[in-house]
């Protein structure tokens, strides 16, 4: 191609001895953190460009100019060009600017000079971008780890389907940072975030009652923590596993994966409490009330030791007591009889206690759902009616909001256990099952099967 043919941008990267892909985008991603930390968004640091676009670009194939993002970045890689002026003729006079005319006459125009020092620098900077052989900057690791506890801080009150696609685009975000260059400890700190948001999306499809993405993304969480070497993440992986495993109605599978949990020790946290309350929950359901029991003693003995212990990062990833009075509610329950009756509904009480002292944009909501359901089962047990049915309506308000498949099953079993109660003609049973049944109707989680939390 002739040079008179030339784009400015073709000239430029000549120039620069930017022509090859590898050359130029280093500094095209540089540019894009450095005017996001400019001018905003966080989300423009993570703009990149294909090698073939980038051909595009370099052999003058470009029939629409590039999309907003790019423009932007471009104009401030080559400033002080627009992206007009750069995929017009270089020789164009209108489209040539004060730099250009200045160095085609040789001439030291102001503009000229103030090029030529940019080019340098940039040059430099792509240098030391080489040496360092790294895609991920300290922008870069900030932002992931603002997002990663921001994810992790909100997801217990927020609706589920939409903060799934967040997530998701964060996780794809982090998956191509680990394709491409950093530094180890970078590395480990990418698989680390990546086995948090894969963990999220574990939750998530579990929470919308999809068991088989659910164990997928889990399994891919807990690959990524043992490549990050974090045993913290790993064993929140495997008690997840088992919450799956218990929800879908596989006890004996999910005491199996709570004990593979157990060899680990994390970093810090309340992750084998988790565990532990994990596995009486099962061990209820099946009916081994000396292991069960031995169980909730087990984290009892280990809340103790560790006191209010904080979890990082926090959020959905912490064990607080008010879950683990949830879960021996839930143990004493599926063991039966007065004194177990009358346990599950101390456990109950004191959780849905502590889950309302949160700030209500704190609150874990579906947890504290089946907290209530759980008080309502244990007074629907004692004969009290009017008191069971004050937690239902207060978790059908929740649940129409923030509905996840653990308090829709929760809610079929509590509407049999009513059907079933010596009381159940009574005016405020017929009342509170046409309140189920009408919530039943329109819940759109009711259509699909599977379970969850």
């Amino acid at each position: 191609m002739e040079d008179s043919e030339r784009t400015l941008f073709q000239q430029l990267i000549v120039d620069r001895d930017w022509q090859d892909y590898d050359r130029f985008l280093p500094r095209f991603e540089q540019a894009a953190r450095d005017l996001s930390a400019l001018e905003g968004p966080a989300a423009l640091a993570t703009v990149t460009i294909e090698k073939r676009q980038f051909l595009r670009w370099a052999h003058n194939d470009v029939r629409t100019l590039p999309r907003r993002e790019a423009r932007r970045v471009l104009a401030h890689l080559f400033r002080p060009f627009t992206v007009e002026m750069l995929f017009a003729p270089a020789s164009s006079a209108e489209n040539a600017p004060a730099a250009i005319r200045a160095a085609q006459c040789g001439t030291e125009h102001p503009a000229a000079m103030e090029d030529a020092v940019m080019a340098a620098a940039e040059e430099s900077a792509g240098f030391a971008a080489r040496v360092e052989a790294s895609n991920v900057g300290p922008h870069t690791m900030e932002q992931l780890e603002a997002d990663l506890r921001r994810i992790v801080t909100t997801y217990p009150n927020r609706p589920v389907g939409p903060l799934f696609e967040e997530v998701r685009t964060l996780r794809d975000r982090v998956f191509e940072k680990l394709e491409g260059r950093q530094t180890p400890s970078q590395t480990r700190d990418l698989y680390m975030a990546a086995g948090v948001f894969c963990g999220v999306l574990a939750n998530a499809s579990f929470d919308l009652g999809r068991y088989s993405a659910a164990e997928t993304q889990a399994r891919t969480a807990h690959m990524c923590g043992e490549l990050a070497g974090h045993n913290g993440l790993r064993v929140w992986v495997r008690g997840l596993q088992a919450l799956i495993a218990y929800w879908d109605g596989r006890p004996a599978d999910a005491v199996r994966l709570a004990e593979a949990g157990r060899g680990l020790v994390p970093e810090e946290g309340t992750a084998h409490i988790r565990l532990a309350s994990i596995r009486a929950r099962a061990l209820g359901q099946l009916n081994q009330p000396t292991a069960a029991l031995t169980a909730l003693l087990e984290a009892d003995a280990m809340r103790e030791r560790l006191g209010d212990t904080e979890d990082l990062p926090g959020g959905m990833m912490s064990f607080p007591r008010e879950k683990q009075l949830l879960y021996a509610s839930s143990t004493h329950l599926w063991l039966g009889g007065n004194e177990h009756l009358s346990d599950a509904e101390a456990a109950a009480d004191e959780a849905v206690e502590l889950f309302e002292s949160a700030p209500v944009e704190q609150r874990r909501l579906g947890e504290m759902s089946l907290a209530r359901l759980d008080l309502s089962l244990a007074r629907l047990g004692r004969g009290d009616l009017e008191g069971a049915a004050h937690q239902v309506h207060d978790v059908l308000q929740v649940h129409a909001r923030r509905g996840t498949e653990s308090v829709r099953k929760r809610l079929g079993h509590l509407q049999r256990t009513l059907s079933a109660h010596p009381a159940a003609t009574s005016p405020t049973a017929i009342g509170l099952r046409e309140a189920l049944a009408d919530h039943h109707q329109h819940d759109p989680l009711s259509l699909p099967p599977g379970g969850t939390r």
